[in-house]
């Protein structure tokens, strides 16, 4: 699904957050958080190499915490829905 077809349910925010996508296994990775809403969120990572299709948004400043899954990605961006 591209960025530019796809469908939301509440409207995003642009933010600039710093982030991690935390796994089950343990593992983490940071990321940069573009824009949130009530339903999901838009976050770049380095590579998307190796990532799972499900984990954890951390965002420490916020003390924000969300269960998540991907729902599209391109290049370095990842679009995520809240679970």
């Amino acid at each position: 699904m591209s960025e530019t077809s796809e469908k939301r349910i509440a409207p995003r925010h642009r933010v600039l957050k710093q982030g991690r996508l935390a796994f089950d296994g343990g593992g983490a990775v940071d990321c940069m958080v573009r824009n949130m809403s009530d339903t999901g969120a838009r976050v770049e990572v380095v590579s998307p190499v190796g990532l799972p299709e499900a984990f954890t948004l951390v965002i420490p400043a916020d003390k924000f915490t969300r269960r998540c899954h991907a729902v599209w990605s391109h290049d370095k961006r990842i679009g995520v829905a809240f679970d």
